[in-house]
C-alpha cells in the first residue's frame, strides 16, 4: 500500500508541478510583453483568444519531436523525482526564453533576416549533435558491436548497420563543429556516467530547448501577421506542458521506448531531417532577403 502511494505521488507531483510551471511562465510572458509594449512601435494585444492558443498548441505539438526526444533521453539517464523536476523546469524555461528572445527581436526589428537565419542555422547545427547523442545509449556507440546489438535477426542487422552508418556520417561533422558549438552550448551528451547536481541538470535541460526554442519560434514569425502573439505564445507553452505531462505520467514506459534501438535510430534520422530542413529554410530566408539566387 505504501509503495503504491509513493508511486502515485511520484507521478502526480511532476504533473502538478508542470501545470504550476506553465502558469508561472505564462505570467512571466505577460510581464515580458507588457515591458515590450513600453517600447515605441505597434503594441501587442494582451488578449488570450482561444483560436490563437489552439494554433500555437497545434503547431508546437506537431513539431515537438525534438523536445520529446531530448526530455526522454534526460529522463532515461537521470532518474528520480528530484531530477524529473529539474528536467521539467529547465526544459520549460529554455523553451520559454527562446520564444521570448525571438519575440523581442521580431517586435523591435520586424525583419532581421540575417539574425533569424543565423539562429535557425545555429539550431540546425545543434540538431546534428543531438542526432549523434540519440545513439549514445546503444551501448555508447563506441561499443555498438557489443552483445546488446549482436545480430540475431535480419532486423538486428539492419539496425546495427543504420546505427553505424549514422554515427560514421555524423562523427566527422560534429568533430569539425565542436570548437564552435562548445563555446555556445554545453556538452550535449546524456551518457549515464555523468554525475550532475540538481542545478547542473537544470542548466543542461535548459540549454538545448533554449536553442531549439529559438529555431522553432523563428519559424513561427510569418504567423505573427495572422495570429495574436500573446495567445499564440500561451499555446506554445501549453503544448510543452502537455508534452511534459505525458512523458512524466509513465516515465518507465518512456524510458523503455527510448531504450529501444529502433527508436534511437529513428530519432537520429529525425534530428538529421530537422537539421537539414532548418538549413534549407535559413538559406531560403537569407536568399530572399539579400541574394535572390532562387
Amino acid at each position: 500500500m505504501v509503495e503504491k502511494i509513493k508511486k502515485q505521488y511520484s507521478q502526480f507531483f511532476p504533473v502538478a508541478f508542470a501545470l504550476i510551471v506553465f502558469g508561472a511562465i505564462s505570467l512571466l510572458f505577460l510581464l515580458w510583453i507588457s515591458i515590450i509594449n513600453l517600447l515605441p512601435g505597434e503594441k501587442i494585444i494582451l488578449e488570450i483568444r482561444w483560436e490563437d492558443v489552439v494554433v500555437g498548441l497545434t503547431i508546437y505539438l506537431k513539431t515537438s519531436v525534438d523536445f520529446a526526444l531530448v526530455i526522454a533521453l534526460l529522463m532515461k539517464n537521470f532518474p528520480g523525482l528530484k531530477n524529473r523536476l529539474a528536467i521539467e523546469t529547465g526544459t520549460a524555461l529554455g523553451n520559454a526564453l527562446g520564444t521570448s528572445v525571438i519575440l523581442v527581436i521580431w517586435y523591435l526589428f520586424k525583419e532581421v533576416a540575417w539574425l533569424l537565419g543565423g539562429m535557425v542555422i545555429l539550431a540546425s547545427l545543434v540538431l546534428l549533435k543531438l542526432a549523434q547523442t540519440s545513439l549514445e545509449h546503444l551501448d555508447e556507440v563506441e561499443e555498438i558491436e557489443s552483445s546488446i546489438l549482436k545480430p540475431e535477426t535480419k532486423m538486428d542487422k539492419i539496425i546495427q548497420f543504420l546505427a553505424k552508418f549514422l554515427n560514421n556520417f555524423l562523427a566527422p561533422i560534429n568533430k569539425f563543429l565542436s570548437p564552435f558549438l562548445s563555446k555556445l552550448v554545453p556538452e550535449l551528451s546524456f551518457k549515464t556516467n555523468q554525475n550532475l547536481s540538481f542545478w547542473g541538470l537544470l542548466v543542461t535541460s535548459f540549454t538545448v530547448p533554449f536553442i531549439l526554442g529559438l529555431d522553432d519560434f523563428a519559424g513561427y514569425v510569418p504567423l505573427f501577421n495572422i495570429v495574436n502573439v500573446f495567445g499564440f505564445g500561451i499555446g506554445v507553452f501549453l503544448g510543452h506542458c502537455i508534452l511534459n505531462v505525458f512523458l512524466f505520467l509513465n516515465p518507465s514506459k518512456t524510458i523503455e521506448i527510448v531504450k529501444n534501438p529502433v527508436i534511437a535510430v529513428i530519432g537520429s534520422v529525425v534530428f538529421i531531417g530537422l537539421s537539414f530542413w532548418g538549413l534549407y529554410e535559413a538559406f531560403h530566408v537569407l536568399d530572399h532577403a539579400y541574394f535572390h539566387l532562387l
